[in-house]
């Protein structure tokens, strides 16, 4: 069966598609409405995107995405220096920013140890976060995410931190706020039963 959607279309849908969560369906949907946009917001678009790319880099000391040379948390003398947070991608840090709860510093790794993917300890930012520890450092709070990948990034950097006399601990896991038990996993239950505060 032929293909009428002309080429060009095609190859904006293959574009969209290569973005994290967009399916061929929704890069199609996207690819048409950019072709219904005006030139100028096209134009505009694309360049912001580049600008984006080529503007942003990491921040020297943590490694999240900056304009500067340090970013605004390692800017910032009000945060606590002496307890690093890792995460695994510069979103995790937004996150944690939108809470308001957290006043120490970041680590960012860009990445999480993944031997299917041939991700080793030289392929993200393990080198960088150790050369930081030389430090006046209390804490390290492990914050990848709870997947094979992110449990096994947390045991690594662990066993390379906790010779260095640093205390190193995982972010509690268990029931979301608003939830009910019997929909829940096992695995969260567990998680939510080995990790109860006493009242």
């Amino acid at each position: 069966m032929p293909d009428y959607n002309p080429l060009p279309l095609l190859q904006a849908a293959e574009q969209f598609a290569k973005l994290p969560g967009i399916g061929m369906k929704t890069a199609q949907r996207l690819a048409y409405h950019v072709l219904n946009m005006p030139l100028e917001e096209v134009e505009e678009f694309s360049e912001t995107i580049l600008s984006a790319r080529k503007s942003v880099r990491c921040c020297k000391i943590c490694q999240n995405f900056t304009e500067n040379e340090l970013c605004g948390v390692c800017d910032d003398p009000r945060r606590d220096s002496k307890t690093i947070c890792v995460v695994e991608a510069p979103k995790d840090v937004s996150a944690f920013e939108r809470t308001g709860g957290y006043n120490g510093v970041y680590h960012v790794l860009h990445g999480l140890l993944s031997p299917m993917e041939n991700i080793g300890p030289n392929d993200i930012r393990i080198k960088e976060l150790l050369s930081r520890l030389s430090g006046d450092v209390d804490e390290v709070i492990m914050a990848t995410n709870p997947t094979v990948e992110g449990e096994a990034t947390a045991a690594y950097i662990s066993r390379l931190i906790k010779p260095l006399g640093i205390k190193v601990t995982r972010l509690a896991y268990g029931l979301p706020a608003g939830s009910a038990l019997e929909y829940a996993d096992d695995v969260t239950l567990q998680r939510a039963l080995e990790n109860r505060n006493e009242l």
